[in-house]
Parts: structure tokens; sequence; C-alpha cells
């Protein structure tokens, strides 16, 4: 983890609060020059889960860039695997489980990939968040 995204870390969880503020200087100061991992994303998942106020926009930008991490720069693209199902089910629910924004990060990436193992595709109907969100495509419905 980069110095930039620890010091954001550790002021956010000084103040248990993420703003909007926050979330502009995270995508103009942090991620636009960080190389994102998993241990990237692992972070700022647990961020969405141990800071209790958050704003919107954080939870939208957590979203895009997991989706686009686990879906599009990791490989193989545009496909979830086992291994990637398993990594993103055990952070989405780590500790107290899945938050919503983390229900809807897993939703997101069964929509968009091209292919998912049935793991993360049960993960994300286990949750129930498929009840609040879009319909599923109908490739996903076929996997099920």
């Amino acid at each position: 983890m980069g110095h930039e995204l620890r010091e954001f870390v550790d002021q956010v969880m000084d103040r248990l609060a993420i703003t909007d503020e926050d979330v502009a200087v995270l995508q103009r100061d942090i991620l636009a020059d960080v190389v994102l991992t998993r241990d990237v994303i692992d972070v700022l998942v647990a961020l969405d889960r141990a800071v209790p106020q958050r704003c919107e926009a954080f939870g939208d930008v957590l979203v895009a860039v997991v989706v686009d991490f686990a879906v599009w720069q990791n490989r193989p693209t545009g496909v979830i695997d086992r291994d990637k199902a398993h990594w993103l089910v055990t952070t989405l629910s780590a500790g107290e489980g899945p938050t919503a924004t983390a229900r809807r990060i897993a939703f997101e990436i069964v929509r968009e990939a091209e292919r998912c193992d049935e793991a993360l595709i049960g993960f994300a109907l286990d949750k129930g968040h498929a009840k609040t969100m879009p319909a599923w495509p109908e490739r996903v419905l076929l996997a099920s």
C-alpha cells in the first residue's frame, strides 16, 4: 500500500467519516497514481466496512473501481474465475458480513463479466441483493 493511500486511510479512520472531499482526493491524488492490486482493493472495501459515515460518492467510486479491476484489469480479462470469485466473496463478506456497497459490487461484477464463477453468482443471490437491483442479465440466469 502506497504512502498516500496509507495517509488517506489514517485520516478517514481518525474521523470515522468519508466525505465528498475525501472522495475527490481519493480519485484525483491516490487512485490516479496507484497500481491497483487485490491488496489495495481489500483496503478500500475494508474502509467501507470500518467507517460508519460514508458519503454516497464513496460507494459509487468503490463499486466502479472494484468492478473495473476485477473484470477488466485482472486476468483473465472479462472472466471471474474460481480464484477471483473466492477472493471477492472473502473480501466482500469479511467482518460481520457484506455491506450494502459490497452486495452492490458483487451484483455489478456479475452483470459486467462475460463469464462468472458460480461462487460469486451464488454470493450475490444468497444475500438477497438481486431483489433490489435491476433485472439480472439472461446469461446470468442461465448460468445459475
